[in-house]
């Protein structure tokens, strides 16, 4: 286990979620965070994944499939993201 996955193991005991093989959305957050960093702004990718972590939890689905979803819904309007006064 390389310390990135460590660390996913260890917040989740700490912050006592029951998050069914967390290691395996590492990716998925990651690419949600690159979309973001890059299509909007640095700053926005940890903020995002903040929120992204808010609806998975107000949807009542805490699984894989459900963080995929609603990241990859987030990575396609990062994707066409256009500031307000472009």
């Amino acid at each position: 286990m390389n310390t990135l996955e460590l660390w996913v193991d260890t917040i989740c005991q700490e912050l006592g979620l029951q998050v069914e093989d967390a290691n395996a959305l590492i990716p998925v957050v990651l690419d949600l965070a690159r979309d973001v960093a890059h299509g909007v702004a640095r700053p926005a990718a940890p903020v995002t994944a903040f929120f992204l972590g808010l609806a998975v939890a107000g949807s009542g689905r805490l699984d894989k499939e459900a963080v995929q979803d609603l990241a990859a819904q987030v990575s396609a309007a990062a994707g066409h993201w256009r500031e307000p006064n472009e």
